[in-house]
């Protein structure tokens, strides 16, 4: 028999199609499935069910983050004040020496800040492959079965080096043939499409300074035929548009509608810099986008137009992009920044406290292809869940439990639960020793600049 656990007493932001919200309430979980939300006590369950009391507490569902580079995590701290290609310059070199060791305890310790700061669902772009690497796919998608989050890894490449036009060095990039064979291996030995799945593949080429257009179209044509999705960097900075000007003569946007990259399988990360054309294309072909604030301010890239996307009704989630360039990693800032931003573009009325958490759940969810599993509680939904503690000291006096968390101070979680299974509780994560992962990734960073010289 399924366990049962039931969460009561608490606050709940169902985030469902009615936005239906309960200042004291009840979540009743049988398995990995939700079996019953609604207002008050919980009605009677199994004698053997695990109570939660979830007084003082907001339940919402978990976070889902949309745009990740997890190997990035022992690459903290550098080239802090460098634009984008400045920065990308700086760290390949130090990317170049990655292996699977390293791999596994960065992503390791990314994923372990992410579970406890609410995050449920992760992505990750992982497209720096050195030759000697060894198995890095596999590397971390260990490493999230540890730590215990719904993943979806994709499969990044890079075949434009430098010596070509291309940003990357010539060492870290790969030959069209391999990436292909690789990525169809990937897909065939770990995409699992079912209803419940914790692991499914997307392909994702770079960035168009870092692949080829025959790169783009023979990805495409690859994940249609084998039904994932795909991923790419798009419109992040004005570096990239005068790149994509100079040389095919378009916009980052056109470039991607020439090469089919376009359609409800597809979502571009930060889309920063777009035009009214492009925001009116991808809403109408359903093309989604990852939002990144922190990172997009901290490499001062620019202020995504998120609030013309979301009116325009295109997918839009949120992410913490690569550790390298959002040092924290924490999925619980995204929401409070993307607010602060839209509204330090668009005025006070650009976006809501709600309209954040939406972006942070349903929205991820729905750019993953995942709204009818994940993203909001109701019933026969999966049972990914974060259980904010708003009883503290920095919370008390905001009565909205929703308002506390989206622009309060980052409230510990009393429990995050994924696919049914306790994460974190009370503010510590349970299924990784989070003072050994620390020390492994101090060694793991201090490594890597030593291999780089």
């Amino acid at each position: 028999m399924d366990p049962v656990t039931v969460i009561e007493g608490c606050a709940i932001a169902t985030v469902d199609a009615q936005r239906t919200e309960y200042r004291r309430g009840h979540v009743v979980v049988r398995g990995n499935r939700i079996e019953a939300v609604g207002a008050g006590a919980a009605p009677p369950s199994d004698p053997g069910a695990r109570r939660i009391d979830g007084r003082g507490c907001l339940l919402t569902p978990g976070l889902v983050n949309t745009h990740h580079h997890l190997y990035q995590w022992i690459t903290r701290g550098l080239a802090v004040d460098d634009t984008l290609f400045e920065w990308l310059s700086t760290l390949y070199p130090i990317w170049a020496g990655i292996d699977e060791d390293a791999v596994r305890v960065a992503a390791t310790g990314a994923l372990a800040v992410l579970a406890s700061t609410g995050c449920t669902t992760t992505t990750d772009h992982h497209y720096v492959f050195p030759r000697d690497g060894g198995d890095l796919l596999g590397a971390e998608i260990a490493a999230v079965q540890e730590v215990g989050l719904r993943f979806h890894p994709c499969r990044g490449s890079m075949d434009l080096g430098v010596s070509a036009g291309g940003l990357p060095p010539d060492r870290v990039v790969e030959g069209l043939g391999d990436i292909l064979a690789a990525s169809a291996e990937a897909i065939a030995r770990w995409h699992d499409p079912s209803f419940d799945s914790m692991l499914r593949i997307a392909l994702a080429p770079c960035s168009p300074f870092s692949v080829t257009p025959e790169l783009l179209r023979e990805s495409a044509a690859l994940a249609r035929e084998t039904g994932v999705r795909l991923h790419t960097h798009l419109a992040e900075t004005i570096d990239e548009q005068n790149y994509c000007e100079q040389t095919f003569g378009c916009t980052p946007a056109q470039y991607m509608e020439r090469l089919g990259w376009l359609g409800a399988d597809v979502w571009y990360a930060h889309a920063v810099h777009l035009d009214d054309a492009a925001i009116a294309m991808l809403a109408h072909t359903g093309t989604g986008v990852a939002h990144c604030p922190t990172s997009n301010a901290r490499l001062g890239a620019g202020v995504a137009r998120t609030a013309d996307l979301v009116r325009a009704g295109v997918p839009v989630g949120l992410g913490v992009d690569g550790a390298a360039s959002n040092e924290s990693g924490a999925m619980i800032e995204e929401p409070r920044n993307a607010l602060l931003y839209a509204r330090n573009k668009g005025g006070p009325g650009a976006m809501t406290a709600r309209t954040a958490l939406e972006l942070a759940t349903i929205g991820g969810a729905r750019v993953l292809g995942r709204d009818d599993e994940i993203g909001s509680i109701e019933v026969n939904k999966l049972a990914d869940l974060a259980l904010w503690r708003l009883d503290t000291a920095a919370h008390a006096g905001i009565d909205d439990p929703v308002t506390a968390l989206v622009l309060g101070s980052a409230p510990p979680l009393a429990m995050l639960i994924v696919n049914g299974r306790a994460v974190v509780r009370e503010g510590e994560v349970c299924t990784v020793a989070m003072d050994a992962v620390a020390g492994q990734v101090a060694q793991a960073q201090a490594a890597l600049i030593a291999k780089a010289g």
